[in-house]
């Protein structure tokens, strides 16, 4: 809720505060009405039936008359007339936009145009927001820039739009899953890769019945796309672990896709009962602690085989818990398979750390100590050839932590931008290492995700470091969607010359596609 008032109630607010003092009983005349636009860091979604790009403050001064609006004058760039099916303008009150009430809506044929729209307003502060829905074909690449320039009453008054910042220009992207898409409530906990046809693979929990972790009625569910995000086929569910379905979940998935052998692999953690995180014990059996296990595809993602479990080849019997790191793996350039992951030890205290196959996936290694104490849901990288990075979630708070090893985890070294360069709030995020053209040239670059906070889940932001982890320059970045959301994020390469990311709205996913050229200044 502090987010929220923070969002809501800033400079601008301020400034329509001082516009609507109460005025005592003298001859001054009523101030003037005041109308102030900003325009929110969010991208415009397929899919989804209200974007809410533009919030208008508007303020009718004590002493002024009620006021009778009819319309706004807009406009927008030209490549997004054809994107946009219809611009929505909604009344919310001195409320957030999740209370709102439609007055107004135009499908725009011009760059200029505008909008009927009627409302009546007392003295005092309401914020109208003007919302983009787009059509469905629309393409993702494209930008969108709306602007509001005036107010009109119906006595033939206008009132001039007073912008107070300058990110106008929108982002496009599609909602993948939605809450209430084949009757789930919540879709969560995103992986997402590509494979060696360009194909993207997103990977999720399914949670049909509430948003809450395992245990649960929760299975892992894919969805893939031909043609580089723009459009993505129905869900199938790849990880099932069977009745009794309220009490035997899967969920947390990992991804990542094996170019030598072509074949897709996907770890989730299997609760048999409560056999997640709280309620797991030593031990190796499905019936005593949560499983570590794998799904794999050899047809670019349109079939794949039942989920088992490695958790015997993997688990130190001593440990409370062993599962996978959810978001997505990768593969070495010597070919080792490597998922990053996590266990409880037997004094339940949380460690990072990594499992691995160094035979394309047939067995795996594990049992491999963790770096840093009370760190829990991690992503790994290798930087030079045999060097992993491993990017750890700190349950202290306000940091990432990050530490490397030469040996596949025999010993780990802590990172000098452990706990001090990515600010984190506590939540997952994603690191990957691609191979893109940066200034013409192509280039080595990691870029990393998550919510560039630390603390509260909003700001989803998009890093990247052109030494290979050793800094993150502020130049290098940029803001994908300011709003509060579950914060959950995961990368991949799309082409040479951009990066998509997959991640949680409010029990939604989305994904947007950005060039590098965004990113990297």
């Amino acid at each position: 809720m502090k987010l929220l008032k923070i969002f809501f109630y800033s400079f601008s607010f301020l400034l329509l505060m001082m516009g609507c003092t109460v005025i005592k009983k003298s001859n001054t005349m009523p101030g003037p009405i005041k109308a102030i636009a900003y325009s929110a860091a969010i991208p415009v979604l397929k899919g989804l039936q209200a974007n809410p790009v533009l919030r208008i403050a508007l303020s009718v001064p004590a002493g002024n008359t009620d006021q009778h609006f009819i319309k706004l004058k807009c406009s927008l760039n030209a490549t997004a007339i054809n994107n946009i099916e219809k611009i929505d303008v909604y009344l919310t009150g001195a409320e957030p936009f999740n209370t709102h009430t439609l007055v107004g809506s135009i499908h725009p044929l011009f760059t200029s145009f505008d909008i009927p729209a009627q409302w009546q307003q007392k003295p005092g502060i309401q914020f109208l927001w003007l919302s983009v829905v787009l059509k469905k074909d629309a393409d993702i690449n494209e930008l969108i820039e709306l602007h509001c320039t005036q107010i009109f009453t119906i006595h033939g008054k206008s009132f001039a739009v007073m912008e107070t910042n300058t990110g106008y220009v929108k982002r496009s992207g599609i909602a993948v899953r939605k809450a209430g898409d084949d009757n789930v409530n919540t879709y969560r906990i995103p992986g997402i890769a590509t494979t060696d046809k360009g194909t993207l693979i997103s990977v999720y929990d399914i949670r049909y019945s509430t948003s809450r972790d395992l245990p649960g009625n929760i299975d892992v569910g894919m969805s893939r796309s031909t043609d580089g995000g723009q459009s993505w086929q129905p869900m199938k569910i790849i990880m099932d672990m069977g009745a009794p379905h309220e009490n035997n979940g899967v969920g947390d998935p990992a991804i990542l896709f094996d170019p030598l052998t072509k074949k897709i692999w996907v770890a989730a953690l299997w609760s048999k009962g409560n056999r997640s995180i709280a309620g797991s014990l030593p031990g190796l059996s499905p019936d005593t602690t949560g499983q570590f296990v794998l799904v794999s595809s050899s047809d670019d993602g349109l079939t794949w085989s039942e989920p088992y479990t490695i958790t015997p080849q993997i688990k130190n019997p001593a440990w409370h818990i062993f599962f996978n790191g959810p978001g997505s793996g990768i593969v070495m350039q010597d070919g080792k398979l490597v998922f990053a992951a996590q266990y409880w030890d037997e004094n339940k205290i949380p460690y990072s750390t990594i499992i691995y196959s160094d035979d394309q996936g047939t067995t795996w290694r594990g049992k491999i100590n963790g770096p840093k104490s009370n760190t829990t849901e991690s992503q790994v990288v290798e930087t030079t050839r045999g060097t992993l990075m491993l990017n750890m979630r700190d349950n202290r708070g306000e940091f990432r932590s990050v530490a490397t090893t030469n040996n596949m985890g025999q010993t780990w070294t802590e990172h000098a931008t452990s706990y001090n360069a990515l600010h984190d709030p506590v939540c997952m995020a994603s690191i990957i290492k691609a191979n893109v053209i940066v200034k013409g040239q192509m280039k080595e670059v990691l870029f990393f995700s998550n919510p560039n906070t630390p603390s509260g889940r909003y700001n989803i932001t998009i890093k990247a470091s052109l030494d290979l982890g050793e800094t993150w320059l502020p130049a290098h970045e940029v803001l994908i969607d300011e709003r509060p959301c579950y914060g959950y994020s995961s990368l991949t390469k799309v082409d040479d010359s951009s990066i998509g990311i997959l991640y949680e709205g409010t029990k939604d996913l989305y994904f947007v596609k950005i060039p590098v050229s965004d990113i990297i200044k």
